[in-house]
């Protein structure tokens, strides 16, 4: 008879308790409700602002068409891709997100160095991605400038000076004053929905002269030059995949949300509905508003949806306000992706992956904020954006990453949950452990993939490396049907890593090349070796805080090998 290991339910229901089966303590602040983090899910992604700022890429690569169906391909298949991220925070709600899940879910042999690799992918990832959103938000303000002031003589430096006074004011709201953020997100929330029905009608009613229908939804280009209008459309596709990047912002909040297990796949899911309906509401909107396309992709402001704010309402100043309301947002959006990378990095820190993991895993007990690695994301953040001064071809692979690194950190544990599943080494939520099949009670200590929580603590107070038990947690998608949409979403992420590494346009030039994959795979390549240099000595995986060792060892006796 196996040994009954009780159910969450059967130790505490609270979440620092659930955390303590992971093998963590609690020292972060649970801040978020569900109405918090939802709100906070929704302003991540910020689906109609990036429509305006990123529908160029399948416009020229795909033309009017190729972006609204590519949208809705984007939209439908991203869901599916979030459910399994969702499936998988329900099992293991902690801040460190992929690196875990893919340690909890790979082979004994494989378990450090896979969770290492993703680690950092998904560290750096969420780094570009502060650089990106808080240079968007920079160019966005020299934009409006360049609108209101036609004599400025606008500078690339100079668009960095701005993204560093965004990423100023960002690590402000997330160091001097974290506590207001989850009633910021709310606020933030509202004035995402009223902005976008503002702008909306704003456009619909005071465009001169809406295009025909014919032009929005059966118009295809092939700006790119490629061979065929299929090689077009997967192209340009990538600027809708774009749009929906970072969705999986929530589970790196894990330890600051009530009810975790529950309440970041609602929130996840909620916002990928919501945020995809507006989204595809405002690209139809631009799309019918457009009006004289080379003006609008050739405007000196940097952003077409600026010009074509300008072209259908005829007001410099109306279309300085109209803008200055998708700052504002993707503004706010940046004060958040530097909460979500920062608790990213700090979790991974906190189980020594990173370089000086003592000080960026240190908490200020007193906000209980993790104020080193805030700093050290923003400070990495701000120096990517000196790329941008040099060339913002070579910019536009660190915003590349955002989407390589992106998926390559849920490809993996998403194909190990699909393995387990398959295997049906997944338990019930709720299920007893002495009522598992034999074949999936299995001692951890056999496989050599971890260690007794009763072992004595190492010198940073921790006992040994979280196993976490394999058991669906709450929320996910039963049988076939979970199945069959962990097998879609595992395709659809090859497909579009394949498709990120292809460059704009052809002929293709040293100036034009697309050096994702070289981005991406040198980051892979040299996690890879210093892991075996240095990392294999500092990177055990997932540790156990000593204070929880207690409750871990109920939950880490059970591995599945």
């Amino acid at each position: 008879m196996a040994e009954h290991i009780p159910d969450y339910q059967d130790i505490k229901t609270d979440d620092s308790n659930t955390l303590a089966l992971l093998g963590k303590k609690q020292v972060l602040k649970r801040r978020f409700g569900f109405l918090s983090l939802f709100a906070f899910a929704v302003c991540e992604l910020i689906t109609w602002e990036t429509v305006l700022s990123l529908f160029a890429q399948a416009f020229d690569n795909g033309g009017p068409a190729g972006a609204v169906y590519g949208f809705i391909i984007a939209w439908s298949s991203t869901l599916s891709v979030y459910t399994v991220i969702s499936e998988l925070a329900s099992m293991a709600p902690i801040s460190g997100g992929q690196y875990y899940w893919v340690y909890m879910l790979a082979p004994p042999n494989y378990k450090r160095v896979a969770s290492y690799v993703v680690g950092w992918l998904t560290c750096l990832a969420w780094i570009a991605t502060v650089a990106t959103e808080t240079l968007f938000a920079g160019t966005i303000i020299q934009g409006i400038l360049i609108l209101d002031y036609p004599d400025y003589d606008d500078k690339m430096w100079q668009g960095t000076l701005l993204t560093w006074l965004v990423i100023a004011v960002c690590i402000f709201v997330n160091v001097v004053i974290p506590m207001w953020l989850p009633r910021f997100e709310i606020v933030i929330l509202v004035f995402h929905i009223a902005g976008f029905l503002a702008i909306l009608i704003t456009l619909l009613v005071m465009t001169p002269s809406l295009g025909s229908s014919a032009s929005v939804w059966s118009t295809a280009l092939n700006e790119g030059g490629w061979p065929t209008q299929g090689l077009s459309y997967c192209v340009g596709f990538l600027g809708n995949v774009a749009t929906f990047v970072g969705a999986d912002a929530s589970v790196h909040l894990a330890e600051e949300v009530s009810n975790a297990a529950l309440n970041i796949p609602r929130a996840i899911l909620g916002a990928m509905l919501i945020n995809g309906a507006v989204g595809f509401a405002m690209i139809i909107t631009v799309l019918y508003c457009l009006g004289d396309v080379e003006a609008v992709l050739g405007t000196k402001t940097g952003f077409p949806f600026i010009q074509v704010f300008k072209d259908s309402v005829g007001s410099t100043a109306g279309a300085s306000v109209m803008a200055a309301v998708v700052l504002v947002l993707t503004w706010a959006c940046a004060i958040g992706i530097t909460t979500t990378a920062s608790r990213m990095t700090w979790s991974f820190a906190r189980d020594r992956g990173l370089p000086f993991s003592g000080f960026i895993s240190k908490v200020y007990p007193k906000t209980a904020i993790p104020v080193n690695a805030v700093l050290v994301v923003t400070v990495l953040a701000a120096l990517l954006t000196l790329i941008y001064v040099g060339s913002y071809t070579a910019f536009n692979d660190v915003i590349s990453l955002t989407i390589t690194g992106f998926y390559g950190s849920y490809f993996l544990p998403a194909a190990l949950l699909l393995y387990r599943r398959v295997k049906g080494q997944v338990a019930a939520y709720g299920t007893p452990v002495d009522s598992l099949p034999p074949a999936a009670v299995t001692s951890a200590i056999k496989h050599g993939d971890t260690q007794q929580a009763t072992n004595p603590p190492d010198d940073h107070g921790h006992k040994g490396v979280a196993n976490a038990r394999l058991i669906w947690g709450p929320w996910h998608l039963p049988g076939i049907i979970g199945t069959v949409n962990n097998i879609y979403a595992c395709c659809y992420m090859i497909f579009v890593i394949f498709w990120s590494v292809w460059p704009p346009a052809t002929p293709v030039t040293a100036a034009t090349m697309n050096y994702s994959v070289v981005v991406t795979g040198g980051i892979m390549l040299l996690s890879t070796i210093w892991y075996f240099v240095r990392g294999k000595k500092e990177y055990k995986g997932p540790l156990i805080d000593e204070e929880v060792a207690a409750v871990m060892r109920v939950g880490s006796i059970v591995s599945i090998p």
